[in-house]
């Protein structure tokens, strides 16, 4: 997968105070991702944009579009990765 399929896959970080809770208890990040994207090319995606590792994905569909709930692996870490996005 090249950088601008990621991009495409990823398209942004969902900012709400759940998601801040998430980020600190339980190493996840939310984003908002494209509504054909596969859980595997949201992993590879994120692997890919914030060189992390992922240990697993949910995915949940709304009528604002397709999210993703991403669980970091314990050497990375969420809030880090919020902080690099400009989020924190």
């Amino acid at each position: 997968m090249d950088y601008e399929r990621a991009f495409k896959i990823v398209k942004a970080p969902l900012v709400t105070e759940k998601s801040f809770l998430m980020m600190e208890r339980e190493n996840k990040l939310m984003l908002l991702v494209d509504d054909k994207a596969t859980k595997r090319e949201i992993k590879t995606a994120v692997e890919m944009l914030f060189d992390v590792e992922v240990l697993g994905i949910n995915t949940l569909r709304t009528a604002k579009g397709k999210r993703a709930y991403v669980k970091l692996a314990p050497g990375y870490s969420a809030t880090d990765i919020a902080s690099r996005l400009g989020l924190v």
